[in-house]
């Protein structure tokens, strides 16, 4: 089996670009140590902190609906929702931990935690 390094996932909203076209399907792969190390020295980060996750987004997100690139452009024109919903799965997937969810079970009202499956089970 092999590791699972891409995620996909929908944005609760979704992305509008200049033609009116919504994207909202996209997939997000692992963060890599120079993903998290290269914006350090990014002059937009050392002038502002919190635009470390959107440079971080920029580089670890391999696809947005049809867009041809997804840039920091592209991170800066997200609704709010739809950013902490990336960042909250950016910080899931690369955790140290195994990255679950909250869910209630349909059948008997449970919460659950399921796992996100670390395993590709096609592969």
């Amino acid at each position: 089996m092999a590791w699972q390094v891409e995620y996909e996932f929908t944005l609760p909203r979704g992305y509008m670009d200049r033609q009116g076209i919504l994207h909202r399907e996209g997939v997000m792969r692992l963060a890599t140590a120079a993903d998290e190390i290269l914006p350090l020295k990014d002059s937009r980060v050392q002038q502002n902190p919190g635009y470390l996750s959107v440079i971080l987004l920029s580089r670890v997100i391999e696809r947005l609906g049809s867009l041809p690139a997804v840039d920091t452009n592209v991170i800066e024109g997200l609704y709010t929702m739809d950013l902490t919903y990336l960042q909250d799965m950016y910080e899931r997937i690369n955790s140290m931990d195994a990255p679950g969810y909250i869910c209630v079970c349909p059948q008997c009202g449970q919460r659950v935690e399921v796992p996100v499956n670390f395993l590709n089970a096609g592969a």
